[in-house]
């Protein structure tokens, strides 16, 4: 119970500080809005032709692009774990009764909330641009599960180079490559109009079974075995980066 009390009381401390600062999420939101107003009101028309499919190429980008959203979103929680430990922070609640655990699942939270409110704002874009879903209320649930797993995988990931890094950029800069991942999948045209070598990597790296998942699902359409690689490409991330950055945490805090 004392870890679930301090919990609440660091995610509140850090909702605080983001609604005070908001631009870390408008930021955040650039690059996907971006690149979807760019691929379908000047690249549509051939996108279209690639994709082979009648229905609206912004139905066919919007898992990308919110996978997209939440790897951009995802450096300024490192970021925020980097400068707590470098102003003493850390420090300083560990020299108060507060459960350590507490500590980095407030700034997981923090990072959950903000990425759902980035992919509810993106899904309102893509639905001014035309997005349709025929998805009912268990698969809504399911893309959100999918989308939940994913966010704290990489939210994981991001509190690694937060604790370890040893400059503000170091702490964000692994965010970047993630960011365009998307790009090497099926997120924005199939994989078979891939050449042989890229192909095979599309194929088999998360993303893309992610990205057919959640795609299946806003469409209503059969999952088939890509939502159990997806889940097991999450989890997995889940375990290792978890792992990885309890320890990272340890070694941060050690002897304070």
């Amino acid at each position: 119970m004392k870890t679930l009390r301090d919990t609440g009381i660091l995610f509140g401390r850090s909702m605080r500080h983001i609604l005070r600062s908001p631009d870390t999420i408008i930021t955040s939101l650039f690059t996907p809005i971006g690149i979807m107003l760019l691929f379908v009101y000047v690249f549509g028309g051939v996108m279209q032709a690639g994709v082979g499919t009648s229905a609206n190429y912004v139905n066919y980008q919007l898992p990308g692009i919110l996978l997209m959203s939440i790897a951009s979103a995802i450096g300024y929680t490192a970021m925020r774990l980097f400068t707590d430990v470098q102003t003493g922070l850390f420090a300083r609640l560990h020299s108060m009764p507060v459960s350590r655990p507490a500590v980095l699942w407030a700034n997981v939270l923090t990072s959950l909330v903000v990425n759902m409110f980035s992919v509810c704002v993106i899904i309102l874009v893509a639905l001014a641009m035309g997005f349709r879903s025929s998805a009912g209320i268990l698969q809504w649930l399911g893309a959100t599960g999918v989308l939940v797993l994913f966010t704290l995988a990489l939210t994981w990931l991001a509190v690694i180079p937060g604790l370890t890094a040893k400059s503000v950029e170091g702490s964000y800069m692994f965010s970047y490559p993630l960011v365009f991942l998307p790009f090497l999948s099926s997120a924005f045209v199939p994989t078979a109009t891939m050449p042989a070598a890229l192909r095979i990597f599309a194929e088999n790296q998360p993303v893309t079974s992610i990205v057919e998942t959640l795609r299946a699902l806003l469409d209503a359409q059969p999952v088939g075995n890509s939502v159990w690689v997806a889940l097991g490409w999450c989890a997995g991330i889940i375990a290792v980066t978890c792992f990885l950055a309890m320890r990272a945490y340890r070694r941060a805090t050690a002897g304070r």
